[in-house]
């Protein structure tokens, strides 16, 4: 499938006519063909039309044929075969071996979204019967049903190009929901995006739904992105990126005369506790899975361990030691875009030049596209004195906290912003201490691990991609998982209504 930069508005395809933007070979720096262009006002102005059309027939689809629809949007992403793997991995400097393991995880949470809309369980019906001889007031009859919000917008994130992109999580779950998407494509891989895009396009086409059921759009600024975000045809808006930029929108959002949800996740540096009893006995073995963890995919990943909390005593040193001599046989690997890699080494410098904080290992240089893996190391008195040593880097980077006993663990973990995920490396000796602390963790992070690290991601029913803030901008939700439905829908109470008028949802289920 040739790529010609073209923006995917309702079933048509169109040259963008704004500004020229071009998309980049990673290792090399070097552009990628002819340039891409931002979509104009009137351009975008087209989408949201198509898009606020389409959500009145495409609401009241079945859920057979959505399920349905669904699945062909896998089966044409899976179509697209190398010309998309080829793609992907030119434009983020990713290996193919991760793009094709991302391309399973994206065609699989499409599959598991046809499934639970197929149950139906999501449309949480109730019934409450009326009861006439109720005294001293008869009850009247209920029914209630989860509904669509309405189009949503989706910003595909930078480090998946794939699973948080296009067809990703936020756009299965808003389809799956009922809910026409507004794709702001990253520009960090726009001929990526416009494959999926039209993987897409093409399922919508071959659904018989109305063509504005899907647009995509590109933006070589942040124009775009804020005119969907204002804009009252757009009813919820999912994000992944940064906490600038995911906090930029959700003011454009709480302005608006209507405000809407915006689920955006932002940054966490999802803190490992390493128990007494485990680093004593196996901190060596712990450490050559933290650095595996660590510099998978360069550090790319909003799971990263980017915090390690210990308390002084046997096996400190040696895990710390034996982390670093790991790190020193790391290779510096290709970053995501120039911008992401720039960030990365001023964030490295920045807590390099803290009095506090100790460098203890370095990942091997590479060039200037590539990022270097770098650890380092400081007290848990000095992380609470001061909060700069808790800002997320983004990239192969990590802090080893050495806290003075559990008590100032307790209050290191008290001064931490909302994280996606904590680790707890433990032995069953550590458990009575861990037990202790799951209360204050429950209140930190979205998801608690024992004995793993959270870079790998289940996509499953029980899964909570998601965090208090800045996690993410909604604690309550989740992005990855059949829960991430919810977010794009709302209840809607039916109050004595008659057959002829009652939702086809209902008939069949009393």
């Amino acid at each position: 499938m040739a790529i010609r930069g073209e923006l995917l508005i309702g079933g048509e395809s169109v040259i963008g006519a704004g500004r020229p933007f071009f998309a980049v070979e990673q290792t090399t720096g070097t552009t990628l063909g002819s340039a891409f262009h931002s979509a104009t006002g009137e351009q975008v102005e087209r989408a949201l039309a198509s898009s606020w059309e389409a959500f009145r027939s495409y609401r009241e689809t079945t859920l057979h044929d959505r399920a349905v629809f669904l699945e062909r949007i896998a089966t044409n992403i899976l179509d697209l075969g190398n010309e998309l793997v080829d793609r992907a991995s030119a434009e983020t400097g990713l290996p193919k071996g991760r793009i094709e393991g991302e391309r399973a995880r994206t065609v699989g949470q499409l599959r598991l979204f046809a499934a639970e809309i197929r149950e139906g369980r999501f449309q949480e019906l109730r019934f409450d019967p009326a009861d006439p001889e109720r005294k001293p007031s008869a009850k009247p009859d209920l029914k209630l049903r989860n509904v669509p919000l309405g189009p949503v917008s989706v910003f595909g994130s930078s480090n998946f190009p794939l699973a948080f992109s296009v067809a990703g999580g936020d756009t299965a779950s808003a389809l799956a929901a009922g809910c026409p998407v507004i794709v702001k494509a990253h520009s960090a891989h726009p001929g990526t995006s416009e494959l999926v895009g039209r993987a897409i396009q093409k399922a919508v086409a071959e659904s018989a739904f109305a063509p504005g059921v899907f647009s995509l759009l590109f933006d070589a600024g942040f124009e775009v992105g804020q005119a969907l975000v204002a804009d009252g045809r757009i009813r919820a808006v999912g994000f992944t990126g940064s906490r600038r930029g995911g906090l930029a929108l959700l003011d454009i959002a709480n302005r608006r005369r209507q405000p809407i949800p915006v689920y955006a996740e932002m940054s966490s540096i999802n803190p490992v506790i390493i128990f007494p009893s485990a680093i004593a006995s196996r901190g060596p073995e712990i450490a050559k899975d933290f650095i595996s963890s660590l510099t998978l995919g360069a550090g790319q990943f909003c799971t990263n361990p980017g915090l390690v909390l210990t308390v002084e005593g046997p096996g400190v040193a040696e895990f710390t030691s034996a982390a670093a001599s790991h790190l020193t046989r790391a290779a510096a690997q290709t970053m995501l875009t120039a911008g992401i890699c720039d960030a990365f080494k001023r964030g490295t410098a920045k807590m390099e030049s803290k009095t506090s904080v100790e460098v203890v290992g370095r990942g091997i240089a590479g060039t200037p596209l590539e990022g270097q893996a770098v650890l380092f190391s400081t007290t848990g008195s000095a992380l609470l004195g001061d909060p700069e040593l808790q800002e997320e880097i983004f990239g192969a980077a990590s802090l080893v906290v050495k806290c003075a006993d559990q008590g100032e663990l307790a209050r290191v973990l008290d001064s931490l912003e909302g994280q996606l995920t904590v680790a707890l490396l433990m032995d069953d000796a550590d458990a009575a201490i861990a037990q202790a602390l799951i209360p204050r963790l429950e209140l930190l992070a979205g998801r608690l691990l024992v004995n793993g690290f959270a870079t790998g991601v289940e996509v499953s029913p029980a899964m909570v991609h998601g965090g208090p803030f800045p996690a993410t901008s909604d604690g309550r939700s989740t992005s990855v998982g059949t829960m991430a439905i919810y977010r794009f829908l709302r209840p809607v109470c039916y109050q004595d209504f008659p057959p002829a008028i009652t939702p086809a949802a209902f008939r069949g289920n009393e």
